[in-house]
């Protein structure tokens, strides 16, 4: 069957925003036509799209055509931009990253290549081992994300590794482990955590000295460079990546509290194996630039 591009537009607008009244804001609709959009394409495929909450959400149906309609949308735009000429036609690229990789490598690593395309970047950012639940969703086009295995439709790219160290200022450390990091000191000492879905300190401390996370004292800082701020500042010990950290390292500004513990975070990069010519050459620029700095 054909799908009526209203109401498609009407099941991508409510799933994006989170709402039937927000949706009909964009669409310069009532939210009662949206609703009707929405129901009338539900009833053309035979299956519920939307999960009516609040927000409201895509139903695994949904995410499947939310998925398709995402790589369309790609499609028609680099087509489009080819014939309008690529420098007067940008294309919007929605990819999930990792705070870590965002605050790290990954605009430096492909700023040339995107103002050569001119591809704009529209960027969800999430823990490693979540990004890929967006792009499952239909949220995103590509992810870099810890899952090494590829969904359905989709290929999976070794990027490399990310190394963290655990680290500290040295007045934290002359503080809390001025006799090393011991058992009795870790459930002490406050620890920095990025954020609920962090699992970097947590795996740390349970593989090294067998303390759960939520036996220590906590920060969350939710944002890369304050996370790594909050370290400098004593306010606690916590995992950093070396890339981010090196300069501050040299410095003096913090010190390796566990060098002989490091933890390596492998990285994939996923994306659709039907994807635009843009896409393509993007997610080709990506790899071979992560490869080289991820090692």
């Amino acid at each position: 069957m054909k799908l009526d591009p209203r109401q498609s537009e009407a099941v991508v607008a409510v799933i994006e925003s989170g709402s039937f009244e927000q949706a009909a804001t964009q669409l310069y609709l009532t939210p009662s036509a949206v609703s009707q959009r929405v129901r009338a394409l539900e009833t053309a495929l035979g299956t519920p799209l939307v999960v009516r909450s609040r927000p409201c959400r895509a139903t695994p149906a949904g995410q499947r055509l939310l998925q398709y309609l995402r790589r369309v949308q790609s499609l028609e735009a680099d087509l489009q931009a080819e014939f309008a000429g690529a420098q007067t036609a940008p294309v919007t690229v929605t990819i999930a990253v990792n705070a870590d990789t965002l605050a790290s490598w990954l605009l430096p690593a492909l700023a040339p290549f995107l103002i050569r395309e001119q591809i704009l970047l529209d960027l969800s950012v999430d823990d490693q081992d979540h990004t890929y639940t967006l792009l499952e969703a239909g949220l995103a086009l590509g992810c870099i994300s810890t899952e090494e295995k590829a969904m359905r439709g989709c290929h999976a790219e070794a990027l490399g590794k990310m190394r963290y160290r655990c680290m500290a200022s040295p007045a934290f450390r002359e503080n809390w482990f001025a006799k090393g990091m011991t058992r009795t000191a870790v459930k002490q000492a406050p620890v920095v955590v990025f954020n609920r879905k962090d699992r970097l300190q947590a795996d740390f401390l349970l593989k090294h000295y067998g303390v759960a996370d939520d036996a220590c004292p906590r920060h969350y800082v939710p944002a890369s460079e304050a996370y790594m701020q909050a370290i400098v500042l004593g306010l606690g010990w916590g995992m950093l990546p070396e890339l981010q950290m090196h300069e501050l390292y040299r410095q003096g500004a913090l010190v390796d509290i566990a060098p002989h513990r490091t933890t390596d975070v492998v990285l994939y990069w996923h994306t659709w194996k039907v994807q635009s010519p843009r896409m393509e050459r993007l997610s080709r620029s990506l790899i071979q630039a992560a490869r080289q700095i991820l090692g």
